[in-house]
């Protein structure tokens, strides 16, 4: 499978080839570079999947294969980094995620971003977004990967703020970039730990399950926790903040200010699930090395879950809705994780985590791509502003109508399948864990509808022009999405992927998934009651409740709190006195020193003036006072 490495050169020269050429081509001709070759790679990532699950198991597991590798940078005898590719079910199953969305996001942009200034950028933008993300699942080391996953950062940044122009753009841009950076500062320094002591970084070797790996930490503890278990946190700090897990999420709702074609990118197939898949390929350590780090994971997810479910139920832009309950949905993977195990039954978590990544990935994207294709007819992001569009919208409106039943756990679409497993999971850990993430499904089904309602039905706005739907290059990776949405769900997930490799069938548990039908169907039929049509009642609600509400919308305050400590307490308290101690003692005593210096320069630079009278006069008078001083002595 050496060609596997098309799938990372094919979007790095179609990034350098646009970026270095795009404006000498039309826009139409760099549209079709980029589609094309994110179209070879879809295909190729197909093959590879055919052909690496296809393969048969060794000993009822699926073995990694490295097709490609090479020594990049030596340090010791046993710790170097390499640059290779890793095939194994959670790469290849992410190499057809990313390559799929991709493609669609690639085609739909043809006519959503047609007439852009700038459209052969956003196409090379694309291909190195493309690019980073492909690079960071096959890594074979984590070295590896935390270079792809810098790339990431990058591309997000070029991205969000595609639209430079605007003060908006520019400022969502600096806080991703700046957000995930603080992150990534934990990522590296828990890399340099893990590595430090196991004196590798190959994912091969920390995955295989030998401890004695892990026996140069064995009995080094900090502030009462072993060192594996900081290592293994601070990684997941990493994934925390990719993944826009509270309270490290300020950025992602901001990151709307993009064209909606690279929201759908990065929250479907790319940047957010890059922290789910980062827990996901170290899983074996810390389920081994540091279980305490993965009730912390369940605990974390499970907090942002909840927090932005609640968020998502208020909020009045569509992008932002689909933001928040991006982050809830991530919530749902990272609590899977948290709760899994290795063996049987107590791995169903870590195959439901992997499969509702897939499932989501694909009515994400269908969702934000639908959103982008109303805000096309409407010209707007607010739902004030919509209404009644069913009737100028038929292909948007039912697609977006299967997205959201399968979000909201309707069987047969692939969501119910997918968050099933996950509430399954929760349940056989804790029955407290379970009741709270099956609330935050009952919150998903009502916010994902009451979002629904107010766009298609509802009362009709009035508009300049009537709202027409969108262009086939747009409208066709709808349907092509929510086609795959529909039947997803049927995949036997347990035979490919699963915590150990071994084959996992799969068994509904139909007291929960009765139990989560139900729930989700009573808060469709509330969100029905309250949004199809005129309702006083959530006026009412907004205004009996009206602190919630308003804490709800304004995001519970994170971001002005952030202001605060940054501001307030950051910047005055601590960087201003540090400023003033560095202008004032730091720069004062070395200026100072300066002054007498030049001073003191000034003062004798005659004694190098190069006349030879004035060097014979001082001559002369040292000499007497030589022969002074010689003489009052004796």
């Amino acid at each position: 499978m050496e060609y596997t490495v098309l799938i990372l050169i094919l979007p790095l020269l179609t990034f350098l080839a646009l970026g270095l050429l795009g404006t000498k081509l039309k826009p139409t001709t760099a549209g079709c570079i980029g589609t094309l070759s994110l179209a070879i790679c879809a295909l190729l990532a197909y093959m590879t999947a055919w052909q690496y699950f296809s393969m048969p198991r060794v000993e009822g597991v699926r073995l990694p294969v490295i097709p490609f590798n090479f020594e990049w940078l030596r340090f010791t005898q046993y710790l170097h980094i390499d640059l290779g590719i890793l095939l194994d079910p959670i790469s290849v199953m992410m190499l057809v995620v990313i390559t799929t969305v991709s493609l669609m996001v690639h085609v739909y942009s043809l006519g959503y971003m047609h007439g852009e200034k700038g459209f052969q950028r956003y196409y090379a933008f694309l291909s190195l977004f493309s690019f980073s993300m492909l690079g960071l699942v096959v890594a074979t080391n984590i070295f590896q990967m935390y270079i792809f996953w810098e790339l990431v950062g990058v591309s997000s940044y070029l991205l969000i703020g595609f639209y430079y122009t605007k003060p908006e753009a520019i400022a969502a841009s600096k806080k991703a970039f700046i957000v995930t950076r603080f992150a990534d500062l934990g990522f590296l320094i828990g890399i340099l730990l893990l590595s430090f002591y196991t004196k590798t970084f190959s994912f091969d070797l920390l995955t295989s399950g030998d401890s004695s790996l892990f026996a140069g930490a064995a009995g080094t503890t900090f502030m009462g926790c072993s060192v594996m278990s900081w290592a293994m946190a601070l990684i997941f700090m990493g994934g925390a903040g990719k993944s826009a897990m509270f309270p490290l999420h300020i950025w992602l709702p901001d990151a709307m200010e993009g064209p909606t074609p690279v929201s759908a990118l990065i929250h479907a197939a790319t940047m957010v699930v890059a922290g789910v898949y980062l827990v996901a390929r170290l899983f074996p350590v810390y389920y081994f090395e540091a279980p305490e780090v993965l009730v912390l994971i369940a605990v974390v997810g499970a907090v942002t879950s909840l927090y932005a479910a609640v968020v998502a139920c208020v909020q009045t832009d569509i992008k932002r809705v689909l933001a928040f309950s991006t982050i809830s949905q991530i919530g749902f993977m990272m609590v899977a994780l948290g709760v899994s195990g290795m063996e049987g039954h107590e791995g169903l978590g870590y195959m439901a985590s992997m499969f509702h990544l897939f499932t989501h990935a694909m009515f994400k994207a269908l969702l934000f791509l639908g959103a982008g294709a109303i805000i096309h007819a409407v010209h707007s992001n607010e739902m004030s502003h919509m209404g009644g569009l069913r009737k100028y919208l038929p292909v948007t409106h039912v697609t977006f109508l299967v997205a959201c039943l399968a979000i909201s756990g309707i069987p047969p679409f692939s969501g119910f399948f997918s968050k099933d497993e996950i509430l399954t999971a929760t349940f056989m850990f804790s029955p407290v864990l379970g009741v709270v993430m099956s609330f935050i499904a009952a919150l998903t089904a009502f916010y994902m509808f009451r979002l629904y309602y107010n766009i298609f039905w509802g009362k009709e706005s009035t508009h300049e022009h009537a709202p027409h739907e969108a262009p086939k290059s747009m409208t066709l990776p709808l349907v092509f999405l929510a086609v795959v949405t529909l039947f997803a769900g049927f995949i036997p997930f347990g035979k490919f992927i699963s915590s150990n490799g071994m084959e996992y069938i799969i068994h509904l548990d139909w007291t929960v998934a009765g139990t989560s039908i139900v729930v989700a169907v009573i808060s469709i039929a509330l969100a029905t009651w309250f949004y199809k049509g005129s309702n006083p009642i959530p006026d009412r609600l907004a205004t009996t409740f009206g602190g919630l509400h308003r804490a709800a919308y304004r995001r519970f305050y994170m971001d002005e709190l952030y202001l605060f400590i940054t501001k307030r307490i950051i910047f005055n308290c601590v960087s201003r006195p540090i400023a003033w101690f560095d202008r004032h003692v730091i720069d004062g005593s070395l200026n100072g020193l300066a002054n007498v210096t030049q001073r003191l320069s000034y003062s004798i630079r005659g004694l190098q003036s190069g006349q030879v009278q004035q060097y014979a006069y001082v001559i002369l008078f040292g000499s007497l006072l030589i022969l002074v001083a010689v003489l009052l002595i004796m």
